[in-house]
C-alpha cells in the first residue's frame, strides 16, 4: 500500500488485480494462466478514489513512482457511491 500522509494530502494506494486466461497444456490437463495488473489510485480526503495508473509516470526498473504537476488537471471529476442517483427506466416501459 501507500506511504503514509499529513492530514488533508492525498496518497497513492497500489492494489493488484490478477487477469487469468485457463489454457490446455501440451499433455493436454487445463492450467490457468495469470497475469499481474497493478492499478493505482489516488485518495485523497473527503474525496472519492481515482483511478491514475495511466497518469503517473513509473520507472519500470526502479518501481518509482512520480505524479505529474499538473495531476489534479488530468484526472476526472468523481462522485462518491452515495451520491449516485440510479434512474430505473424499466417500470417506464410498462
Amino acid at each position: 500500500m501507500a506511504e503514509t500522509q499529513k492530514d488533508g494530502e492525498c496518497r497513492i494506494a497500489e492494489i493488484m488485480q490478477y487477469s487469468c486466461v485457463p489454457k490446455k497444456n501440451a499433455r493436454g490437463v487445463h492450467v490457468v494462466h495469470c497475469v499481474p495488473v497493478p492499478r493505482l489510485f489516488r485518495i485523497c480526503p473527503d474525496r472519492p478514489a481515482v483511478e491514475v495508473t495511466r497518469v503517473l509516470n513509473i520507472d519500470i526498473d526502479t518501481g518509482y513512482v512520480e505524479m505529474p504537476k499538473a495531476l489534479g488537471q488530468k484526472l476526472p471529476n468523481g462522485k462518491a457511491w452515495r451520491d449516485v442517483i440510479r434512474h430505473d427506466t424499466s417500470s417506464e416501459d410498462e
